[in-house]
């Protein structure tokens, strides 16, 4: 249900802006009509620009704080109002029946918004292919005009049709119904929408007809749009001393005398509410310019609109120095070497954390951070010669601690010791991942026996089987996260709590396997679909592809030679 929250909290924070925007023009109802165009089309263009996006460029920027306290408790305040549907978690019963109702849902509301789509795009099309083949007929005109001009057979409305390259449409005959003042005052409201772009920004709220058929906010502001649209061009008009009376007579002969275009994002000359049209040129009230209150209302408006989404996305970006899911303070290594390898597993790979020491050689930059910030190789991103496929540089790390610290402390402690050599510098962001579900298959699970409470361990037995001591499926769920074959986070959604003891054979490895054999079958990134098809079996679990949100550690700078013992 991922996806349907997104699109709910999309169209939540749409509508919303859309209410703003009724606001501010409300508040600018005096002033020039071209000014609330641009906030109306500001309210339809969010339609199209969810506000997570933002979020997330806001994200990529690198700022830290040297205390992060208040900004980290203001930017999860504001990313919660920012998500008011955000899908609680729950668990999946046997046969997954949650989740495959979640999705028969989605589908079903697919189905529904494409039967408002397809009809849209072809009501559309048919009416541009029909506008298009007008003007492919109509007759140039030698007139000097911004644009070019040409006579039409139809019975339209004078128009200009075209995006990049506007043509000015009139009616064969237009100068024996209209004045030459009223002819001229038309014309001019034609070149106001070429010069104003209308067109263009038309069309784009025809895209966010089209994709958000369903939401009534999406024909508000198309209304709003129309209305404000010909009221910029009627005041552009008028403020070429052109003649109300003339002006108001033209637009009432050309209602008469032709149809309206079939196209919205052809620019006439009838749109909008005409009597309401007729009555204000008539009157003629000056549209007041913004004065400095409403400018800055305008300004505050904009950038709270763009900058604010980028903002929060800049204060979501944890600081990462030091940074641990525990936050007691870290005491020092008393003595420590690091340095670079250059003889590989020459020595033996010795990996060991003993109480108050550790001692890893011929290892990664990355696994060393994995192990220091409690995270998972998935969860790294940065630099390949850290985290990617080419990580070949090696490292040596013996350090003591002043006591007898345990490994859990002795792991914290390798955090400063990282950033002091290594200058590692880095933050924590949450992105959308393509992960495997873990939930139960049909049938539900294949063991039943609980952990002895005692350490937790893997080992192959005699006949090819894997035999799992005091496993939670949230650490099967990590096991299968770092196998090659699978390459994706497996995030547990079994609803299975505490710890099992089971044996299984999930890479189908033949009775009287050796350890070796055994070893490169896990290693074998081939392994994918044999994995998959025997978890129901064996385990009575399955892995269903899907996204979900995994809190990702940053890397943004490591020196690739450490600082000199």
């Amino acid at each position: 249900m991922t996806g349907l929250s997104a699109i709910a909290n999309h169209l939540w924070q749409s509508t919303v802006f859309a209410a703003a925007a009724w606001l501010l023009t409300l508040a600018l109802g005096r002033n020039r009509a071209a000014v609330r165009y641009g906030v109306w089309l500001a309210a339809s263009v969010k339609f199209l620009i969810p506000f997570s996006w933002m979020v997330a460029l806001g994200s990529r920027f690198a700022w830290r704080a040297a205390a992060a306290g208040g900004e980290l408790q203001l930017s999860s305040m504001m990313d919660q109002i920012g998500r008011p549907f955000a899908a609680p978690a729950q668990a999946v019963q046997a046969g997954g029946a949650p989740r495959a109702s979640g999705e028969m849902l989605g589908l079903w509301l697919l189905g529904a918004w494409l039967c408002g789509v397809v009809p849209g795009l072809v009501f559309w099309f048919r009416r541009w292919y029909r506008m298009r083949a007008t003007e492919r007929a109509a007759r140039p005109l030698d007139w000097r005009l911004a644009v070019r001009a040409k006579a039409s057979r139809e019975r339209i409305e004078p128009g200009v049709f075209g995006i990049f390259d506007p043509v000015l449409l009139l009616p064969e005959g237009i100068e024996d119904r209209l004045t030459p003042e009223q002819l001229h005052l038309i014309v001019a409201h034609e070149l106001a929408h070429a010069r104003r772009r209308d067109n263009l920004t038309a069309a784009l709220h025809m895209v966010v007809e089209t994709l958000f058929w369903f939401h009534p906010a999406a024909w508000w502001i198309r209304t709003r749009l129309i209305e404000e649209r010909e009221r910029a061009c009627d005041e552009a008009v008028l403020s070429e001393a052109g003649d109300p009376a003339v002006y108001a007579e033209g637009i009432l002969n050309v209602c008469k005398f032709y149809l309206a275009s079939p196209l919205a994002c052809a620019a006439g000359v009838t749109g909008s509410d005409l009597r309401r049209r007729i009555e204000s040129i008539v009157a003629h009230r000056a549209a007041r310019s913004l004065n400095g209150v409403r400018k800055a209302l305008v300004t505050a408006a904009a950038l709270g609109a763009i900058a604010g989404p980028i903002a929060l996305g800049v204060m979501g970006v944890r600081s990462g120095r030091s940074q641990t899911p525990d936050q007691t303070p870290i005491p020092a290594f008393e003595a420590a070497s690091v340095k670079v390898n250059h003889d590989g597993a020459k020595g033996g790979r010795t990996r060991s954390i003993e109480p108050g020491r550790i001692t890893y050689l011929d290892t990664t930059l990355g696994d060393f951070i994995a192990m220091a910030y409690g995270v998972k190789q998935y969860q790294l991103a940065g630099p390949d010669w850290i985290v990617g496929p080419g990580s070949y540089d090696r490292y040596d790390i013996v350090a003591t601690a002043g006591g007898a610290a345990p490994a859990a402390e002795i792991r914290r402690m390798l955090g400063p010791l990282l950033e002091q050599r290594f200058h590692l510098q880095f933050h924590r962001e949450t992105k959308e991942l393509a992960v495997y579900a873990m939930t139960l298959a049909k049938g539900g699970p294949k063991f039943h026996q609980k952990g002895d409470g005692g350490a937790r361990s893997l080992r192959p037995t005699n006949d090819g089987v894997l035999s799992f001591q005091n496993w939670s499926m949230e650490d099967l769920g990590d096991w299968l996260s770092g196998l090659p074959s699978l390459a994706r986070p497996v995030v547990d959604r079994t609803g299975l709590e505490g710890s099992y003891t089971f044996e299984a054979n999930l890479f189908g490895f033949p009775k009287g396997a050796s350890p070796y054999d055994i070893k490169m079958g896990i290693m074998n990134a081939d392994a994918t679909e044999t994995v998959m098809a025997n978890m129901p079996a064996e385990l009575g679990l399955k892995l269903e592809g899907t996204k979900a949100p995994i809190e990702m550690l940053v890397i943004d700078h490591a020196d690739r030679v450490p600082v000199a013992n």
